[in-house]
């Protein structure tokens, strides 16, 4: 992907590296990161994702239709959380996050979302959407902060996990 890194007031995503391996791998442990992100394997390890940045983030991000990307400080390049762009198509793709904790609470997955849509106005797309847990209010709030306006009443959807969930849609268009 082209367009990467995106910033936006001092928060970057870039492509996620075997260099974020512990940092994302710690991340993952974290009690709401387990609750709310239903990330598709049950455990990370370190070991797992550098072996994800080698095989499916590399080729998602070759073929254009899945960019796993790492939230960063923009000054020092820490890693602060994680943002996919998943289910890319011609016209619109899907977008999930998660933060770590001693990242939450100040507006960096705002800042990180408005980013994803410099991303997908570079791709040419004309939407992205979210799905979120209605119980998950910084998510919500963060989504609404962003751009990101419901697209309907909260309904049942799988997760990246395979889990079946109820989740708040919604959906950002370009202006």
């Amino acid at each position: 992907m082209d367009v990467l890194p995106v910033t936006h007031d001092g928060v970057s995503l870039r492509p996620l590296t075997e260099a974020d391996a512990e940092a994302y791998a710690e991340g993952t442990k974290d009690t709401a990161v387990r609750r709310y992100a239903h990330l598709p394997l049950p455990e990370y390890t370190p070991e797992t994702v550098r072996e994800l940045v080698r095989t499916e983030v590399r080729k998602g991000l070759e073929d254009g239709t899945l960019a796993v990307l790492s939230i960063a400080d923009e000054a020092g390049g820490a890693f602060l959380g994680s943002l996919v762009l998943f289910g890319i198509t011609a016209d619109e793709g899907e977008v999930g996050f998660w933060l770590s904790p001693r990242a939450r609470g100040r507006g960096i997955a705002t800042r990180a979302l408005i980013a994803s849509g410099r991303i997908a106005r570079g791709l040419g797309l004309r939407a992205l959407t979210a799905r979120t847990d209605p119980a998950n209010t910084a998510s919500n709030r963060s989504l609404a902060a962003a751009g990101f306006v419901p697209d309907g009443e909260p309904r049942q959807s799988t997760a990246p996990s395979g889990s079946l969930v109820t989740t708040q849609h919604y959906r950002w268009t370009p202006e």
